[in-house]
């Protein structure tokens, strides 16, 4: 059985959302505020549960962060206890891609009255308002960005972004509008999701297994830790300073994400 009221309480919410788009756009938002993308677990070795329970104690009880087949497991089993229906899609993350990109992303589809709306609760390099699924379907995001949809001849549904380089995580921030993800509307299963978890958790390749990631959206912008890169927009400021000093990276680690390790576990991300 979900527990509404402790995941309510991580996210900061004194009260249930009403199942309509108003209330999906308020509680993707507060998610995305209160709960920081990382992909530390990864990167210590350890294994990424995306069952309900196990994805449960981890970012609401545990009070961790996690990445997108964490982030949008949690989202949709709130999102049934709250009495919408959704379901999970899979995703080809564009940025900086120079084929094509397997798919390593996932977000939630979600039917209020009849109309599709894309939710994604997990998307670590920027943020995207829910948007209907609707070709040419536009939102600016409260750091500025706009977001659109447009069909793609290959690959289905584009999402795009156009907004300032300082708030994302660095891949592509070139000007104008650039493609995020793609994806198609065809039914995920629970196999899907494990067998692209694993993928993006192991592969030599996947940025997850190169990179130590951990980001956090800020109310007007985004606050991210790349390595040893700490970079963070709010507004029209912009901060990027290189951490040294392992004791601080594990200090900023808690007091801007929220997340606690161990000086051995710091240790043991090998960036010092």
């Amino acid at each position: 059985m979900f527990d509404l009221d402790a995941y309510l309480a991580r996210i900061g919410l004194p009260a249930r959302v009403t199942p309509d788009a108003e209330g999906l756009g308020r509680l993707q938002r507060e998610h995305r505020l209160s709960i920081p993308f990382e992909n530390l677990d990864v990167r210590l070795g350890r294994g990424i549960a995306i069952d309900s329970a196990g994805v449960f104690a981890k970012l609401v009880v545990a009070r961790r962060g996690g990445y997108c087949f964490e982030h949008n497991r949690l989202f949709l089993d709130a999102l049934a206890a709250l009495g919408f229906q959704a379901r999970p899609l899979l995703a080809r993350v564009w940025l900086g891609a120079t084929t094509v990109p397997p798919l390593t992303h996932t977000f939630s589809l979600v039917t209020i009255d009849g109309q599709e709306w894309i939710a994604d609760a997990g998307f670590g390099a920027s943020y995207a308002p829910v948007l209907p699924l609707v070709e040419g379907a536009e939102a600016q995001a409260p750091d500025g960005a706009r977001f659109r949809l447009r069909r793609d001849a290959d690959h289905g549904w584009m999402l795009e972004r156009d907004g300032d380089a300082g708030s994302t995580d660095g891949r592509g921030a070139g000007a104008g509008w650039q493609p995020q993800y793609s994806f198609h509307e065809t039914p995920v299963f629970d196999a899907d999701l494990a067998l692209s978890n694993h993928w993006t958790s192991t592969a030599p390749d996947s940025r997850f297994t190169q990179l130590t990631i951990a980001s956090i959206v800020l109310p007007h912008g985004l606050a991210g830790l790349t390595d040893r890169r700490y970079h963070r927009r709010a507004g029209d400021a912009t901060t990027v300073a290189e951490i040294t000093d392992p004791r601080v990276y594990r200090m900023r680690l808690s007091l801007m994400f929220g997340i606690d390790l161990t000086a051995d576990e710091i240790a043991t991300l090998g960036l010092f």
